[in-house]
């Protein structure tokens, strides 16, 4: 019999960083590594990722990194991963390798695998399962062990319409329901919809009308890895007369990978190149990261694109998710492209972009699969009570239901759950730029009291033989008083430094400690008293 561990690094409560690791004895597998992106009011900070140090502590009993599918909240955070465990491998299909690829991941730790091939471990295997995604070749996986398979979906809906690679083998879920699951573990991000997300995620015919409705110029924005949009659009254009227009490099790469591998199906006659892009007729495809949401349409608005200039007339279609995190944003930029004479197409609200279990798709998942114990995963805590309710509603006992925090852990032995109560440290781990390391907590406090207060810093010479000022105290100020309209205070800074600075010269030993300390310390008390903001104070005294 088995000693069996089920944990989260990130996901649990959460929109993102997805990483669950499931532990089988002594034999350690993970399953996705995503990364949240950050929002708005992060102050710099461009994704955040999940403490990897269990991960390092135990990197000798990594068996491997299972990705379900590309997008990066399941597998941006492998590139990361690499760097700290370069000998860490990561299985995955053939587009989610694509992805990975581009993302910068070595090909040597990408270890491609076909749905419904079993990888075996010892005792343990690792069976995947073809699923419906927006994704292509997404899979859910199925840990087999002496006490009964553990299931994680991954991201997925129930389309039958949706085949090939988009597919989904209801039967191969369904006989591994038969042979007994210990636990599954699914998502949570529709669980509060009621129905099926089929068939609102069919957009084909809305963009069909849409460019038939419109005389001008159309764009749509979309994410690069949403293939399964991208293919509507091409669907819906497919006898307007007009020209797609692939704008920009990272997407057109993933739509001639997407064509030359069967994921994307479009006559040569229907792209058309850069001539066709100020044509009335012409449908411009114009790609988004997540990272940096609506980016590419923000240069166009503001003049900054190097081919594109807006129209009067001219359409633009969001066809991608909408976040509530970028909703001011998205606001802005339709109130400046109406503006400029521009007609937004917004997708009805009863449409959906993403591709997610709602409530009947969760409900037939739990059927086919009928686990012993159930845990939601991936979502805020509110649509994991959700999906818990929906198990419970399906009979399974309350107590065999597993809502957790990210680090808590899940232990089953011999099969039957553990009341131990034992968790893991977590941590965000905080990424800005191209550096790989975490710029921590005190980082971002810093530049949320300079966002809010501003800095003030004071400057100062003392003469280290004749222990005198030689130089100020000068004061610069960013963000904190304009200082022309505030001589009286700048007067008052500097009278509070000067007299600060003298006190701590002696004619053997000069503080230079004290005297930072004590300027800080008094600037702030008068600071605060004259204005009530509390910029932050550096600062500089050196010595000639």
């Amino acid at each position: 019999m088995s000693k069996i561990k089920i944990f989260s690094l990130g996901g649990l409560d959460e929109s993102g960083k997805n990483t669950y690791c499931i532990e089988v004895d002594k034999d350690l597998f993970v399953f996705d590594c995503g990364l949240k992106y950050a929002t708005g009011t992060s102050f710099g900070i461009d994704y955040i990722l999940p403490d990897y140090e269990y991960l390092e502590k135990n990197r000798k009993r990594i068996k491997g990194v299972f990705l379900t599918h590309g997008h990066y909240e399941n597998m941006g955070g492998a590139a990361d991963l690499v760097k700290t465990l370069p000998e860490i491998k990561l299985f995955a299909t053939k587009f989610t390798k694509y992805v990975l690829l581009e993302s910068g991941v070595p090909e040597k730790n990408i270890i491609e695998i076909t749905p419904h091939k079993k990888i075996s471990f010892g005792r343990t295997s690792v069976f995947p399962i073809s699923v419906n995604h927006s994704c292509p070749d997404s899979v859910m996986y199925v840990v087999n062990t002496k006490d009964g398979a553990i299931c994680y979906t991954g991201d997925f809906i129930i389309d039958p319409k949706m085949d090939g690679n988009y597919g989904m083998d209801l039967g191969k879920i369904a006989y591994i329901g038969k042979l007994g699951v210990l636990c599954l573990l699914s998502e949570s991000t529709f669980s509060e919809h009621i129905g099926h997300t089929s068939p609102t995620h069919r957009l084909e015919g809305f963009f069909k009308d849409a460019i038939n409705k419109q005389s001008g110029r159309i764009m749509f924005s979309v994410l690069s890895t949403h293939l399964y949009t991208i293919q509507d659009i091409f669907s819906a254009a497919e006898n307007s007369h007009r020209k797609i227009v692939v704008m920009g490099k990272k997407l057109q790469n993933v739509i001639n990978f997407g064509r030359k591998e069967g994921y994307l199906t479009c006559r040569d006659e229907l792209l058309g190149d850069l001539s066709n892009i100020k044509d009335s007729n012409s449908i411009l495809l114009i790609c988004d990261d997540k990272e940096n949401p609506y980016a590419s349409i923000s240069k166009i608005i503001n003049g900054y694109d190097k081919y594109i200039n807006l129209k009067q007339g001219d359409a633009i279609c969001f066809a991608e998710p909408r976040y509530d995190s970028n909703e001011k944003l998205l606001v802005k930029i339709e109130n400046d492209l109406a503006m400029a004479g521009c007609k937004i197409i917004s997708i009805p609200k009863e449409k959906n972009i993403l591709h997610h279990p709602s409530s009947e798709d969760l409900m037939l998942m739990i059927r086919l699969l009928n686990p012993k114990y159930y845990m939601p995963v991936k979502g805020e805590y509110r649509y994991m009570v959700g999906n818990a309710n929906l198990a419970s509603s399906l009979g399974i006992p309350s107590a065999n239901i597993l809502l957790k925090q990210n680090g808590d852990i899940v232990e089953l032995e011999n099969g039957e759950l553990q009341d131990t109560f034992k968790n893991i440290k977590v941590n965000d781990c905080l990424i800005d730029g191209k550096s790989s390391d975490d710029v921590g907590g005190l980082v971002v406090k810093d530049r949320e009291m300079l966002s809010e207060n501003g800095i003030v810093l004071i400057s100062a010479t003392i003469s280290k033989k004749d222990k005198v000022l030689l130089v100020g105290p000068e004061v610069t100020t960013r963000g904190f008083v304009y200082v022309k309209d505030s001589k009286e205070i700048i007067s008052e800074i500097k009278r509070i430094s000067e007299e600060v600075i003298t006190r701590n010269i002696t004619d053997t030993f000069i503080e230079y400690n004290k005297i930072k300390t004590e300027i800080r310390t008094e600037l702030s008390k008068f600071l605060y008293s004259e204005t009530e903001c509390k910029p932050m104070i550096i600062a500089v005294v050196q010595e000639i």
